[in-house]
């Protein structure tokens, strides 16, 4: 058997180190979600929500890193859930705001504890944690500079 060069090693490759490791973050999360009716990229709306109510369905979709063909039914699911509610903006009809209902409001301090559970269940020293998210963070405001 051919030998392989050691730059298109699987295991040598940040791309699929990456990848491995934000499936095995979802599926951390999965179930802290799921007992509460939520999908995760639900739950980054959400917090994104509880920083700053009301925002413009575009100013989601970019902190979220969501394009429109995903955030829209979204967004439209969780007002199904009764836990926003979308109104279009005075100025411009085209631009739609979404605000958490009392409901979405509520689920914030019912959400409260998932960070402190994902810390353990990591089983990581949140120190290292830290400098692993201060790293990410980064590499890509480094990319985002790039484009």
């Amino acid at each position: 058997m051919k030998e392989q060069p050691s730059e298109l090693r699987l295991d040598n490759q940040l791309c699929f180190s990456l990848y491995a490791a934000s499936r095995q973050v979802t599926r951390l999360y999965q179930p802290l979600l799921k007992a509460r009716g939520l999908t995760y990229p639900q739950y980054i709306v959400l917090m994104i929500l509880w920083q700053q109510d009301g925002l413009l369905v575009g100013e989601i979709g970019k902190r979220a890193q969501l394009n429109s063909n995903t955030l829209t039914p979204l967004l439209k699911r969780l007002a199904q859930q009764a836990l926003v509610t979308r109104e279009r903006s005075e100025r411009d009809e085209r631009q739609c705001h979404i605000y958490l209902t009392e409901k979405g409001k509520a689920l914030e301090a019912d959400c409260s504890c998932i960070p402190q559970q994902m810390l353990a269940q990591t089983k990581m020293p949140l120190a290292d944690l830290q400098q692993l998210k201060a790293l990410l963070d980064g590499f890509l405001t480094s990319q985002l500079d790039a484009d």
